[in-house]
């Protein structure tokens, strides 16, 4: 079976977008680390450009980047951003993920 990249939903570059509004456009970040309750973590934040191995998914001049370690454990999943009561927050829904914590920001595989 043919393995998947992310994919990045218009809210989630409309998002970003609002946050580089004015300012020298920064990329999103999305890497999996070691940790949380679940034993990973999604680690989200902004940088000012992409490694050379990145991936690298853009869409009107708005880039999330991928590391290749992250990449595996990312497969098919799909990055949004959504906005609740309790905040608005980036979100990922992982398929690859048969376990996660309340927060969100911590899953097992």
């Amino acid at each position: 079976m043919l393995a998947l990249p992310p994919k990045v939903t218009d809210r989630a570059f409309r998002r970003l977008a609002e946050i580089n509004a004015g300012r020298t456009a920064q990329c999103l970040r999305v890497a999996v680390e070691g940790g949380g309750c679940s034993g990973f973590q999604y680690d989200l934040r902004l940088e000012e450009a992409p490694e050379p191995d990145d991936l690298v998914l853009e869409k009107d001049g708005q880039r999330v980047l991928i590391d290749p370690v992250s990449l595996p454990f990312l497969q098919d999943a799909v990055i949004d951003f959504t906005e609740e009561l309790i905040g608005a927050r980036f979100t990922i829904e992982n398929p690859n993920a048969t376990m996660s914590c309340g927060c969100g920001t911590s899953f097992s595989i």
